[in-house]
């Protein structure tokens, strides 16, 4: 493979996903749960993002099509999404309710993997919209295999960056991850309410 071509395009995937900026966010909606429960979300989170920008890496925009489906109105979806979640962990209300679980005897199966940390974070719009160019670059089936093998490095520094967060979350101890947490969710509704703005852009809806 081409190394002129792999580093621009790692470095390109790499910023977009920011697998170093996600990995707080992974400690904070994982908060709580043991090592290997950790280690089982990351692997799914990790594993369904892959899957979901293979697929757009081999079918491109074609999916979004057959489905009706535009990246503006795709991108808005999933910043509303986003900012739904980022009003919890700004109030703790992921909290209250698995403490209002436990009182009651009921065992949290919570799992963040798929959503939010899969989809949209992770295979987001702008993931999706990287895989797909990084696809059309070179002849034929190289721009695939480009695109896939990129995304494969990527993912894998995000799933040690994951694993990671455990002795983060033991270094920050409870009252710092609150604190973590709630910074998060401001930033993550941010970036939820860019993510809406961009939609309404590309609709045509704001200069």
């Amino acid at each position: 493979m081409d190394l002129d071509l792999f580093i621009p395009a790692f470095v390109t995937l790499f910023v977009v996903m920011d697998p170093i900026g996600i990995s707080p966010l992974f400690m904070a909606l994982t908060q709580g749960r043991t090592a290997r429960e950790r280690r089982g979300i990351a692997l799914r989170a990790c594993g369904t993002a892959g899957l979901l920008l293979i697929l757009f890496a081999f079918l491109g925009e074609n999916v979004l099509n057959f489905l009706g489906i535009s990246m503006p109105a795709f991108r808005i979806s999933g910043g509303i999404l986003l900012l739904l979640l980022a009003l919890d962990m700004v109030f703790e209300r992921r909290t209250a309710r698995r403490k209002d679980q436990s009182e009651d005897g009921v065992d949290s199966h919570d799992d963040p993997s798929v959503f939010p940390l899969a989809i949209p974070i992770m295979a987001g719009p702008g993931s999706i919209a990287t895989v797909i160019l990084l696809s059309g670059q070179g002849d034929g089936f190289s721009g695939v295999v480009l695109a896939v093998a990129v995304m494969v490095v990527v993912l894998l520094i995000a799933f040690i960056l994951f694993n990671a967060s455990s002795l983060l979350e033991h270094v920050l101890r409870e009252t710092g991850i609150k604190v973590v947490t709630r910074l998060l969710g401001m930033l993550l509704s941010a970036l939820a309410v860019q993510f809406i703005l961009e939609g309404l852009r590309d609709f045509g809806l704001m200069g």
